[in-house]
């Protein structure tokens, strides 16, 4: 029978990191063999949780107050951030993109992940922030680019307006502190094997080598009995 590998992958609209991250997976699976094999589930951390619904004003002052460095200092950290995710093939524009609470964010993808789009939501939304400056806290742009993305702008719409999902949003983040995850991205694969950060594609398809190789088989306990599959029934 064959074997499954499940990857979850703590992370957070908002940051760079975490997009790099993402393609570089997404880069370690094109040479990994069983990538149909592999399943990827976005869990839900904010990197500001007391975040406003946007933050107004200058990204590059607001990074510099941050960190205590001079305007320069921080326009350069935003401009290296964008070359590095040029070398991955990402377009980013960290000077003007627009933060903001990603709470509502996270309920929408668990939305996506019960409708099967989470990974096409989850790269939308990223780039909505990353490459196009939307406002990733507003209802209507989480609405418009995770309907872009394959959801009903409806049904979206509707989670947001209702408290859905916040509670799994909620255990997702309490796991992750369970877990002693204070950075992101976080990967763990197969629930063994964990890889902190946004590490080279090649050092990705090392750790799903060795995590495949550790899946044990899938025994049969007893001859294979009736059951029905594409070509119909038997018995």
């Amino acid at each position: 029978m064959a074997k499954k590998l499940a990857i979850d992958v703590w992370s957070d609209i908002v940051c760079p990191w975490c997009a790099i991250g993402k393609r570089r997976l997404e880069h370690a699976l094109a040479k990994f063999p069983h990538a149909g094999d592999v399943e990827i589930v976005w869990r839900a951390f904010e990197l500001d949780p007391e975040a406003p619904t946007v933050n107004e004003g200058d990204n590059v002052a607001r990074l510099a107050a941050k960190y205590g460095r001079s305007r320069a200092e921080a326009l350069a950290m935003l401009e290296r951030m964008d070359e590095l995710a040029a070398k991955e093939g990402l377009d980013f524009h960290l000077t003007t993109s627009r933060s903001g609470n990603t709470f509502d964010g996270h309920r929408v993808l668990h939305l996506a992940a019960e409708r099967g789009l989470q990974g096409k939501v989850k790269e939308r939304l990223m780039r909505g922030y990353m490459s196009e400056g939307e406002a990733i806290g507003e209802h209507e742009v989480l609405v418009k680019l995770a309907a872009e993305a394959g959801l009903d702008a409806g049904e979206v719409r509707a989670v947001l307006a209702s408290d859905r999902y916040a509670r799994e949003v909620r255990e997702e983040e309490d796991a992750a502190r369970s877990l002693g995850i204070n950075g992101v991205p976080f990967f763990v694969l197969g629930g063994k094997y964990a890889i902190s950060g946004a590490q080279p594609a090649d050092v990705m398809l090392g750790a799903l080598e060795k995590a495949w190789a550790s899946l044990p088989e899938l025994e049969a306990m007893a001859d294979e009995g009736a059951a029905c599959g594409p070509e119909g029934c038997v018995s």
